[in-house]
């Protein structure tokens, strides 16, 4: 469907310091895996991440570890769901689909300190597998403590491990209002997210190139101190053992199965076009 080549070699650097330097000064910061502000770059505009390094270590040492090695640079949000979350850190876009897998490192030990609340930041895993994360992760656009901070399946709850800060939401909510289209189902990736990228050019076959990608360009430390997050508040998972809610009123506290981040949507959505 997409054969039309795309060059992302193009993006520049948006740092004028010499390599050399970046490279010295990235280590003597990442290595102790001690920094808790980092800024995401994104085609959208930048915004910040406090990280909860003291509270969910191994998780946010983790996640330093994919940013130290670059694992995050030219990736996409390959899921988006309004009212629900928005997901990247799986995905590479390397000048033509498929997406390029990321390699993932060994997986994370869970660690669901944390209310997944709205504006958090949590890592993705797989269905009924509670220490099975490794390099995707989340953010939540509303509420969801309630599907997702209990052990529900079989989960063991999802780790929140930082929030945004300052204005980030903005640009994170800006995501989640673009049109999501199923580019490749083989893969899962039916709810994908287009900017400048129609309903009727889906139909028509229109070629997608980066402009239309939800680009994440970087992911840099900002402020390695490892007390950045002393004034913040986060709300604690109080549900992390409550029983599942097995009753017929719905399917907000029920099995995890269809909310599982790394599992395909209950639908197939196609070429959605929002208003």
């Amino acid at each position: 469907m997409f054969s039309k080549a795309i060059n992302l070699s193009n993006v520049k650097s948006r740092c004028k310091i010499p390599a050399a330097l970046l490279l010295t000064a990235a280590m003597a910061i990442v290595q102790p895996a001690m920094a808790t502000i980092v800024q995401f770059q994104t085609v959208l505009g930048d915004f910040s991440v406090n990280l909860y390094d003291k509270t969910t270590p191994k998780t946010v040492e983790n996640f330093l570890t994919y940013v130290k090695a670059g694992s995050y640079t030219n990736t996409v949000i390959h899921r988006s769901v309004p009212g629900f979350v928005e997901q990247g850190g799986g995905y590479k876009y390397v000048t033509k689909f498929p997406l390029v897998s990321i390699p993932q490192n060994a997986a994370v030990v869970n660690e669901p300190v944390y209310s997944n609340k709205r504006g958090t930041i949590a890592m993705a895993k797989l269905s009924g597998k509670p220490n099975s994360a490794t390099n995707e992760w989340f953010f939540n656009l509303v509420d969801n403590s309630k599907s997702l901070d209990i052990s529900s399946g079989g989960s063991g709850g999802y780790t929140v491990f930082g929030e945004v800060t300052g204005n980030g939401m903005a640009i994170i909510d800006a995501m989640a209002a673009l049109n999501i289209f199923n580019v490749d189902p083989t893969n899962g990736l039916t709810s994908f997210p287009l900017k400048n990228y129609t309903a009727a050019d889906g139909t028509n076959n229109v070629a997608i190139t980066d402009k239309n990608l939800v680009l994440i360009l970087g992911i840099v430390v900002l402020d390695g101190s490892p007390d950045t997050a002393a004034n913040l508040t986060p709300v604690k998972n109080t549900l992390i053992n409550e029983p599942v809610d097995t009753g017929s009123g719905g399917g907000g506290g029920g099995s995890m199965g269809w909310i599982s981040l790394f599992a395909l949507l209950g639908l197939a959505i196609i070429k959605r076009s929002r208003r």
